[in-house]
């Protein structure tokens, strides 16, 4: 291994779905009065051209949010600018102007009658017990933003590679062929470094194409079966990656935070590496970074920085938004964890449910999930079929999709097994044939078999 400076070996990063800073910590001030959060006197207006138009107050009711809010580019921009984006006309950064962060009710209330009373509140200390107690005893960062002011998939892949090599969308056409892009995963390895990453479900890392390549195959880790075991025999890599449940079902709940998932599961799933974490023998050379993609369209006080933000990669957006990546997204939640972080040790409290009804198996994907699904798609090559993509997740459950996703990854990684098998090199970047011609490919090696044993007992006749 490489020579390391610095007591921390190894990172730990947890990246959870569309939350802003206000709605999951902005309550934290009441425990800390120098968090920049709420204190109740933060507002919207219904209406940002009518000066005369009512006004929604920021609360403290969240609790189980089922509506998805805006959080598409132009939906962001309605929200932090007041007003809707018009192509052709409106420019998609405005010089000069700090965004006055009044447009997320009005927005809400655009796409759904009824929405900004989710977009509107943020949950108290209580309610989310632990975040209450990691923001208390470790370092929360209360100018953390989303890396675009975009959808998942974009702030995603700035998260591992320092750019969405000019993704603003969750645009399927460029992500299920696999991002080009050099992704911190190659640079650890080129470093001698090692690193790992521990899913639930089929990891959405895999949107980067580097890391289908056989070489990799083997830094993937079913989070059930060997996260907990890594921390006690203290074999956790130096940068580690925990993938979350991205479907809710009724046995094993979603808890990655994304609406409409309970976000108890979420604090769940937090209490539960963290005290992996906190009882390895690798503590104490552990950072432990909790974060969030992006806000999800609900709302932020904070206004979002717009000067001296540099392009990653000089490469520009699509039309019509031509967005030069000169500002960022909305403030999300982080919660940066380690010994090194004075305070002390924190016992984490139990979490109570807060959705009150089971899990919804049959109800329609969000894109996220879709995303999923046609990434999935490329793992079992049904990519190659005249129903993708939009035809492959028409119709498509939940549940279903689930169950889509983890077949889709076994294949993957029995076909990795039987490239590794073949003599491939480690460079080879694992795809699947269509699953028509797999069967065929798989009936003449069988035939193939059954001749050779049938000419070696011709050529070996029993005495």
């Amino acid at each position: 291994m490489a020579s390391q400076a610095g007591p921390i070996r190894t990172v730990v990063i947890l990246v959870q779905e569309n939350r802003s800073f206000d709605h999951m910590l902005g309550w934290m001030k009441l425990l800390n009065s120098s968090i920049n959060g709420v204190t109740g006197a933060e507002s919207n207006p219904t209406s940002t051209s009518d000066s005369s138009s009512a006004t929604v107050p920021f609360s403290d009711r969240a609790e189980y949010v089922d509506p998805d809010p805006g959080h598409s580019i132009q939906a962001i921009y309605e929200q932090i600018y007041g007003v809707p984006f018009t192509a052709g006309e409106t420019p998609i950064t405005v010089s000069g102007v700090v965004p006055p962060m009044n447009g997320f009710v009005q927005q809400a209330e655009r796409q759904q009658k009824g929405m900004s009373e989710a977009v509107m509140n943020g949950f108290l200390p209580k309610s989310v017990p632990v975040y209450r107690e990691l923001v208390t005893e470790f370092a929360v960062c209360d100018r953390w933003f989303a890396s675009v002011p975009a959808s998942t998939q974009p702030n995603r892949l700035f998260v591992h590679s320092a750019t969405s090599h000019g993704l603003t969308s969750n645009d399927i056409g460029k992500l299920v062929p696999g991002m080009p892009q050099k992704t911190i995963f190659d640079s650890l390895d080129e470093a001698g470094l090692d690193f790992g990453i521990y899913y639930q479900y089929p990891p959405s890392t895999l949107f980067y194409r580097n890391l289908r390549q056989l070489k990799y195959v083997g830094r993937f880790h079913q989070f059930d079966l060997s996260f907990k075991r890594h921390c006690k025999e203290g074999k956790l890599p130096n940068y580690v990656v925990v993938e979350q449940r991205y479907f809710d079902l009724k046995i094993l709940p979603g808890n990655d935070d994304h609406p409409s998932h309970d976000v108890s599961e979420g604090q769940k799933l937090v209490k539960e590496v963290y005290e992996a974490l906190r009882s390895s023998p690798q503590w104490n050379e552990i950072l432990f970074v909790i974060t969030y993609d992006e806000h999800g369209g609900f709302f932020d006080h904070v206004p979002t920085p717009v000067a001296g933000v540099p392009s990653p990669d000089d490469i520009a957006g699509p039309a019509p938004f031509n967005f030069q990546f000169d500002r960022l997204g909305v403030r999300v939640p982080t919660i940066f964890i380690s010994p090194w972080i004075e305070k002390g040790t924190v016992t984490l409290p139990e979490v109570k449910k807060m959705k009150t009804t089971e899990a919804a198996e049959d109800r329609e994907l969000s894109d996220f999930q879709r995303d999923l699904v046609q990434l999935a798609s490329v793992l079992n090559g049904d990519h190659m079929k005249d129903i993708f993509p939009h035809g492959l997740v028409q119709g498509m459950t939940v549940a279903q999709a689930a169950r889509y996703t983890q077949e889709a990854f076994k294949i993957f990684l029995h076909e990795a097994e039987r490239c590794q098998g073949s003599g491939a090199g480690g460079s080879y970047v694992v795809e699947l044939p269509p699953a028509a011609e797999r069967v065929e490919e798989e009936k003449k090696v069988k035939s193939s078999r059954y001749s050779k044993w049938l000419a070696c007992f011709a050529c070996n006749p029993r005495p």
